[in-house]
């Protein structure tokens, strides 16, 4: 069985969403905090993690972040407004 992946959305400090993958939710989440990220994300530090859902597996994952890329704005918004924190457990 293969492991289970994490597709989330990042907010940026000029207020734009990045929208990413990972096997390992807290360490990618702290790779783009530190700097050591998405080049994307390096240069609108500090962000912050508003959404994540979990994937069955890396290919499951991949076609929901080409599917959120595609989101308008607006959209990915209200999907972040309707999400629920929860605590991530790796």
């Amino acid at each position: 069985m293969s492991e289970p992946y994490w597709v989330y959305l990042l907010r940026c400090s000029d207020g734009s969403l990045y929208t990413g993958i990972t096997n390992n939710l807290k360490r990618r989440v702290a790779a783009h905090k530190g700097g050591r990220g998405a080049k994307y994300t390096r240069s609108r530090l500090p962000v912050t993690l508003v959404y994540f859902e979990r994937r069955a597996d890396k290919s499951d994952a991949l076609k929901r972040e080409w599917a959120m890329k595609r989101l308008p704005h607006k959209t990915k918004e209200q999907l972040i407004a309707s999400h629920q924190s929860e605590e991530v457990k790796d």
